[in-house]
């Protein structure tokens, strides 16, 4: 049975920056990179520029229009990748244990030796984040790069996940979410951070940093512009409601 991380301890987790995020894809490409040959290895592709292209990713970038009275149409591009959550549903319905929340980190993880492939633990998931490799028969998911985070060979400054190495706006950041006065913590509190659907109670470390309001603007909006309410914290519903 799974220990969960008790009240105030080590919450590895990333804060993402919905309003710096340029949504170029560079934080999936270089997560496929590095974990193809890493903690989970190998991340398969099939038929890649085919008709069907499928294969295993730990990150994935949705991008949404977003219509505000004051400013007019925005793009918001939405990261999404496992959020490690406090009370994960995904360990929660896994049958044979092979899905874990590590106590002394808070990392959420999958054991491919007792993974039977069942797919409870993608049905579980409310935020899609758990990927079935086909060719191994089991569940993966983002590990949070635990084989860079906690690998003593390598330099300090490169010991954070491959996808914020690589983010050329900075709008992903790496940190200890459980200590109050982490440089994530205090980001989070600056900006006014929020959980992915909290309303469902499963408390993800992962937290993301919402647009900011834009000056109003000049011209007067498109005829063909259907309004949506709006509001800084308005596009959340709105992008997890498609």
């Amino acid at each position: 049975m799974t220990t969960l991380p008790a009240p105030g301890a080590k919450k590895l987790g990333l804060v993402i920056d919905l309003d710096t995020c340029v949504g170029c894809h560079a934080c999936a490409v270089n997560c496929k990179e590095w974990n193809t040959s890493g903690h989970s290895a190998p991340l398969p592709d099939t038929d890649p520029y085919g008709a069907e292209p499928n294969g295993v990713w730990f990150n994935r970038v949705h991008s949404f229009e977003l219509w505000e009275e004051a400013s007019g149409s925005r793009t918001v591009n939405f990261p999404k990748s496992c959020l490690h959550c406090d009370e994960p549903a995904c360990v929660t319905v896994c049958p044979t244990g092979a899905s874990y929340k590590r106590a002394e980190d808070g990392i959420v993880l999958v054991n491919p030796d007792t993974c039977i492939g069942c797919k409870l633990c993608s049905w579980a998931c409310p935020y899609g984040a758990r990927e079935y490799d086909a060719d191994a028969g089991v569940m993966k998911k983002c590990t949070l790069c635990i084989d860079r985070i906690h690998n003593e060979t390598m330099p300090e400054a490169e010991r954070v996940p491959a996808c914020v190495t690589t983010c050329p706006a900075q709008a992903r950041h790496y940190g200890d979410l459980g200590d109050p006065d982490s440089a994530v913590s205090k980001l989070v509190a600056e900006r006014g951070g929020v959980d992915l659907m909290p309303e469902l109670g499963y408390k993800p470390v992962n937290k993301y940093l919402p647009p900011r309001p834009r000056p109003a603007a000049t011209a007067a909006p498109m005829e063909t512009a259907a309004p949506q309410p709006s509001g800084v914290l308005g596009w959340l519903d709105r992008m997890l409601s498609r």
